[in-house]
């Protein structure tokens, strides 16, 4: 799996104040939650641009005060005016404590109603799961080469080992539709 290393100072002024001093310097104020205590520390902002700007999932091994802590992103914030960061939570993994962490799916095969004439379409990118964080993947594979035109893949579909998959079960992940090409030729068709 993915990992990315960031190293913080810790922090010891709270408040707007303070946070709002921190990002005047170019970093970002960040929290560490989940482990034996919460680690408040700050980083420079381009540190995070390759964890935060990826779809993938990455391990995060945060180095603050001589410490480490392993840990997974869990929360962003973002300034509402300049879509600067401002704020990254982070959840420890501690090992034999269960998590709760989004995941991103990745589809494999081709769906068999794309080779007749279908058009994929991804309905959700992530799923949310719990588990323990050595059960932890970088994707869940999910295979659509039995997708029908019209057929649709759920949540309920997905099978994942030592994990409990937190979405509603009924929801859609993927469905192959008719195009447009597809359907005036069956209406041409009927027509006959």
């Amino acid at each position: 799996m993915k990992s990315i290393t960031i190293e913080g100072q810790l922090r010891t002024a709270f408040g707007k104040g303070a946070t709002r001093q921190i990002r005047s310097q170019g970093s970002v104020p960040a929290v560490i939650y989940g482990g034996a205590k919460e680690i408040n520390f700050s980083a420079p902002m381009p540190i995070f641009k390759k964890l935060v700007y990826t779809p993938n999932f990455q391990l995060v091994n945060i180095k603050v005060d001589g410490n480490s802590y392993n840990c997974i992103m869990k929360d962003l914030q973002f300034d509402k005016v300049t879509d600067e960061l401002i704020h990254v939570d982070f959840l420890e993994l501690v090992e034999g404590k269960k998590l709760i962490a989004s995941i991103p799916i990745k589809f494999t095969g081709t769906a068999k109603g794309v080779r007749a004439g279908g058009r994929f379409v991804p309905k959700i990118k992530s799923l949310k799961v719990k588990t323990l964080p050595k059960d932890l993947k970088e994707e869940i594979e999910v295979s659509i080469k039995d997708l029908e035109i019209n057929g649709n893949i759920r949540v309920e579909d997905v099978k994942v080992e030592n994990m409990e998959i937190m979405n509603s079960p009924r929801i859609p992940i993927a469905s192959v539709v008719m195009t447009r090409q597809l359907r005036q030729e069956e209406a041409a068709a009927d027509k006959k």
